[in-house]
Formats: structure tokens, C-alpha cells, sequence
């Protein structure tokens, strides 16, 4: 129950209330009874609660999570390198550096070769294919010789003599046959020697002037 508070009448001020069935209450002293007693029973209103006017606390909706960025990643996206033919001519094949390796050393400087061809048809489907390489000197005109290999594999023995040759006729090699050119630097002066693969080794089959 909540009480008002009420200021009470005084004994000459007579309670402004009637009450059913009472009339008018003459006596002061009841009537102040009864005037308390009926403005607290009005106070107990719901109209007048304390409870009812004061407000809830409110709630706030905490906000929904914002979503998390998608992650890029940074730098070049790098494509998948294609694997390289090996029917194409590489003068950068391991199986060159080995062969050149394994040769006797040049019989004019006694020094051994350059694995760095100057020309080649090196690949490792063709019949026969070769590679000019030179003298590992810093002489003026260091010789030069060709090496020859066989399904990209060092044919080392069985070979007619390259030295000298110190370039390639590409016109004219095939896929089982190699033209090499030896030129001095005089035009006209050039000659160019074929040689094919007969099945079971390396074979001269021509000499003609370039």
C-alpha cells in the first residue's frame, strides 16, 4: 500500500468528507480519522504507484557481428609452369655439360672445352643432333670441334673427326642427319660436311662447298 502524505486538519477545521451512511461527522477528532483514513485508501491507486510510474530498465540489442573480411591473398598469383618439350632444341641441357666434360683436351692449346655451345641442334628425340663448342683458351682463334649425340644421349666413340667445324647448316640437317660448317672468313671458302645416323653409329656421307 502506498500512503500520501496528507497535512492534517486542525481541531477548528472540520474534514471536508462526507461518509455514506455518516452524514456530516461533527466530531473533529473522527473526523480527522476518517479524512486520514479515506485519502489513504485513495492514495493506493494504481494511477499514483510509484512502481507503476517509474520506468524498467531498458535493453539494448547488442549489434549483430559484422562479418569477418574476406582474406586476399597478396603478391602475384604465380601460374603452373609448363613442362618444357624435349623435341625442342636446348643448348642448356645437363647432358651437354657432362659430354663436353668427358672429352679429351684440345690437342692445339692442351686445354679442355667450354660446355657454353657456340650452335647447336641438340634435342633429345632427334636421331642425331650435335653441338659446336670451342677450346676453353684466350687465344685469338681457339679450335673448335662438334660432339655429337644420339636421342640426346653423348655419343663417344665412333665418330668421324669434327675438329675445325665451327658452325651448323641448319638447311640442310634432318632429323637423323647434321650438316657442320667449317668457315675460315673467307666468303666462298666455306665447305660443309653431312653427317647421318645409319642405325648403329655415325656415318660421313657428304662434302660439298657452302
Amino acid at each position: 500500500m502506498s500512503l500520501v502524505p496528507v497535512t492534517l486538519p486542525t481541531r477548528r477545521t472540520a474534514c471536508p468528507i462526507a461518509v455514506a451512511g455518516f452524514g456530516t461527522v461533527p466530531n473533529v477528532k473522527w473526523a480527522v480519522v476518517i479524512c486520514v483514513t479515506t485519502l489513504a485508501v485513495a492514495g493506493c491507486g494504481s494511477s499514483d504507484s510509484t512502481v507503476s510510474k517509474t520506468p524498467g530498465p531498458s535493453v539494448t540489442t547488442p549489434a549483430a557481428a559484422a562479418p569477418a573480411p574476406a582474406v586476399v591473398p597478396s603478391g602475384p598469383v604465380t601460374a603452373p609452369t609448363a613442362e618444357a618439350d624435349p623435341c625442342e632444341v636446348n643448348l642448356a641441357a645437363p647432358e651437354i655439360v657432362t659430354a663436353v666434360s668427358a672429352l679429351p683436351r684440345d690437342p692445339r692449346s692442351n686445354q679442355g672445352w667450354n660446355p657454353e655451345p657456340l650452335a647447336g641442334t641438340y634435342n633429345e628425340c632427334a636421331q642425331l643432333s650435335v653441338v659446336i663448342v670451342k677450346a676453353n683458351t684466350n687465344a685469338e682463334n681457339p679450335n673448335t670441334r662438334a660432339v655429337m649425340f644420339h636421342l640426346g644421349k653423348f655419343i663417344p666413340t665412333g665418330v668421324p673427326d669434327t675438329y675445325g667445324f665451327n658452325g651448323i647448316d641448319k638447311s640442310v640437317s634432318t632429323g637423323d642427319t647434321v650438316a657442320l660448317r667449317y668457315s675460315n672468313g673467307v666468303p666462298g671458302l666455306d665447305s660443309v660436311v653431312k653427317f647421318r645416323w645409319n642405325g648403329n653409329g655415325v656415318e660421313l656421307i657428304g662434302n660439298t662447298p657452302g
